[in-house]
């Protein structure tokens, strides 16, 4: 697996597709940097090396070239991050990035304009990413949020660099990471699922199934599963026709030597609402009128113990409806158990949306070993695919 690392940047113009599709208010301001900070190290060894950085980076989803999306708006954040002042060439492509490619010198950066502004960029168009590519001298993939994407600046690009791409820091942090838990990882190995659907999560069961000592399964999850067994689940989420699913799920962890944690007890509430009347109940015994929204005392303590037995964990989907301050109890509980377990030695991997917006939240982000960038990316690699961006370094 090739590197920044592997590369002296000296006198070359590295090209690096990083993913700044960050956040903005109306003001057009950066209200999370996240991305944007996840992508320094890369940016500074590449400077540090005396080479010059070309960046380019998609936001959000423009149907042609829409001032709101122009990367110009970012451009004062990443300067404040990077404390090295940026230029910005008015377009990907083309006169306007070529001239400022041209006079770029080293210690220098230049951000190319929104790459979506261009049709090509989705389709992956080879003609497109030629002409990215005779920007730089070598291509450094650093974008994990799009690397689940074969798109013309992940992945058709790196065609044109034979011997001369890479993976930025974070981009092989990520990968180190993943491996970790699916094939390296010190046992037990535990990895934590919740969210609303099962149906959202089967491949991620199916393809970890071989990879982990423990399953817990939480959130709107839970309720397919109890219902499968005949519980009484109420007016809790739960997907019928995927019953039989669950239930399938359950025989095959059982033939693998998988223990399976299903929630034993729940916070379950007259209403979706955070003001709803509540009771703690057990989880199959749910009164119809009533829905499970969070994990109960019980169920915190027994995924407490768990957890703290477990030398790898991965967490992906809280336990509750966590954004209603009356049900993140559950989701908090487990946060401090990975926390501690963290502490105690134990590899942490966090990743897809909803948990890490939790992690953020509550303040667990410095306490696991690492929170993932890239959902819909984290969740294909979990479910055991190769993302087309890293398939284009490895090839």
């Amino acid at each position: 697996m090739k590197t920044i690392n592997d590369f002296n940047f000296k006198n070359k113009k590295a090209l690096i597709r990083v993913d700044f599709n960050v956040p903005l208010n109306d003001a057009f301001e950066v209200t999370d940097a996240n991305r944007i900070e996840s992508a320094k190290p890369t940016i500074m060894k590449i400077l540090e090396d005396g080479g010059s950085c070309i960046l380019m980076s998609h936001l959000g989803r423009p149907k042609g070239v829409q001032d709101k999306f122009s990367l110009k708006h970012i451009v004062k954040k990443v300067e404040d991050v990077l404390g090295v002042e940026v230029k910005f060439a008015t377009d990907s492509v083309g006169e306007a990035a070529q001239k400022a490619v041209a006079n770029l010198q080293p210690g220098e950066i230049v951000m190319l304009e929104n790459l979506r502004f261009h049709e090509e960029e989705t389709s992956g168009d080879a003609e497109f990413a030629e002409k990215l590519s005779k920007l730089g001298d070598i291509y450094v993939n650093d974008a994990f949020g799009t690397a689940h994407r074969a798109h013309a600046s992940t992945t058709v690009i790196a065609q044109f660099f034979p011997d001369k791409k890479c993976f930025g820091k974070l981009l092989a942090q990520e990968i180190e990471s993943i491996d970790k838990v699916m094939k390296t990882g010190e046992k037990p190995v535990l990895a934590i699922l919740g969210g609303a659907k099962v149906s959202s999560k089967i491949t991620i069961i199916e393809n970890i199934l071989d990879k982990v000592d423990h399953l817990i399964i939480g959130g709107g999850m839970t309720y397919t599963f109890i219902k499968a067994q005949g519980g009484k689940v109420g007016d809790s989420i739960c997907e019928d026709d995927k019953m039989e699913l669950a239930l399938e799920i359950l025989n095959e962890a059982k033939a693998k030597n998988v223990k399976i944690h299903l929630p034993v007890d729940v916070v379950a509430a007259d209403d979706f609402a955070n003001d709803a009347n509540t009771q703690i109940v057990e989880v199959d015994k749910i009164p119809d009128g009533w829905q499970g929204l969070d994990a109960g005392p019980k169920t915190n303590q027994m995924f407490h113990d768990v957890v703290l037995k477990c030398k790898t964990i991965l967490w992906n989907g809280p336990l509750g409806v966590f954004e209603m301050e009356n049900f993140a109890k559950g989701t908090i509980s487990l946060g401090e158990a990975i926390a501690e377990a963290t502490k105690n030695g134990a590899f942490s991997l966090v990743g897809g949306g909803d948990s890490v917006s939790a992690v953020k939240q509550f303040g667990f982000e410095n306490k696991v070993s690492y929170v993932s960038t890239g959902g819909g990316a984290m969740l294909e690699s979990l479910e055991g695919k190769t993302l087309p961006g890293i398939a284009a370094i490895l090839d």
